[in-house]
């Protein structure tokens, strides 16, 4: 994957990119070389999705929640580390939308334990 996107960044890229820095751009048609829309972004993981027969609709923001919570998991919960890493406006906003209880800490599998029947 990551020679495929070496390749792109080198080639079809660097041919058609005008200067905006967005990754994802058009590389034919009438609007060759301009970002793509956020519904071309969408129809991409529509068909994608039908291809690999994958079950519901992949929107492009759930990658951004992903992100954020594997970086929150990584960092030990740091919201300065994910609003750096997700450029994100404010620290506040990831502990408000994104943050979550360590999931791998002892106390929170001890309460899931207890309150699902499962402790001795």
């Amino acid at each position: 994957m990551i020679s495929s996107y070496c390749a792109c960044m080198t080639t079809e890229y660097a041919k058609c990119a005008t200067g905006h820095g967005m990754l994802l751009i058009q590389l034919a048609g009438p609007n060759r070389g301009e970002p793509w829309t956020a519904d071309g972004a969408r129809g991409m993981l529509r068909r994608a999705g039908r291809r690999a027969e994958l079950p519901g609709r992949i929107k492009p923001h759930t990658f951004r929640h992903t992100t954020t919570s594997k970086i929150l998991d990584i960092s030990g919960n740091d919201p300065m580390v994910a609003k750096v890493a997700g450029n994100w406006a404010s620290a506040r906003t990831v502990e408000e939308v994104y943050g979550h209880t360590d999931q791998h800490s002892p106390e929170f599998i001890a309460v899931l334990e207890a309150v699902w029947g499962e402790s001795e």
